[in-house]
């Protein structure tokens, strides 16, 4: 029997097909994301950030994988420029590839003891995310940074850590470049 499939256009980073689940952050939804939070209650609420589109063919089973486009819009909230919430996984010991498809931006990267790395993400990038460390991906652009990434499937994501503490730096935009603003 010939299985239905998802389709992934490497070129636009458009993941499309069965098993294609789809979310969207707003401004609303990322309360205390951004360091200047009255500037963010000030923007539109319903003005997109990112979205993400993922393949899941298998279910959170140890062993499987998922498969994922993430599309993190140009824009800032105040001097920092829109970024994606960040997360550990909650099985901390999984590990995860990202890789560039279009645009330009950061993935910072966190240990637990909040010690931070940035890599530029560029079309046809490579990040190996070893376990144990938080990500997120800041978009430097003025178009929308375009992210694919794998990782296993039963790796879940913990936002809640990064959430109550953030991350140990921010990427805040002066004199028309990114600086990293230590926390």
């Amino acid at each position: 029997m010939l299985q239905k499939t998802a389709l992934f256009d490497s070129l636009q980073g458009k993941l499309t097909g069965d098993h294609v689940s789809r979310s969207r952050r707003s401004l609303g939804d990322l309360s205390n994301v951004f360091l200047n939070e009255e500037e963010r209650l000030r923007m539109n609420p319903d003005q997109h950030v990112y979205e993400v589109e993922m393949h899941d063919s298998c279910g959170e089973v140890e062993g499987g994988l998922f498969f994922g486009v993430s599309h993190v819009h140009p824009g800032k909230v105040g001097d920092e420029y829109f970024m994606t919430k960040g997360h550990f996984h909650q099985k901390r010991n999984r590990a995860e590839y990202y890789w560039g498809i279009s645009g330009e931006g950061l993935l910072l990267l966190m240990d637990e003891a909040r010690v931070c790395r940035v890599e530029k993400v560029f079309p046809g990038s490579l990040h190996f995310i070893a376990g144990h460390i938080a990500h997120r991906l800041v978009n430097t652009g003025s178009s929308s940074l375009v992210v694919g990434a794998c990782w296993p499937s039963d790796a879940g994501h913990d936002y809640e850590s990064i959430q109550k503490d953030g991350f140990s730096i921010r990427v805040m935009e002066k004199n028309g470049e990114p600086v990293f603003v230590k926390q």
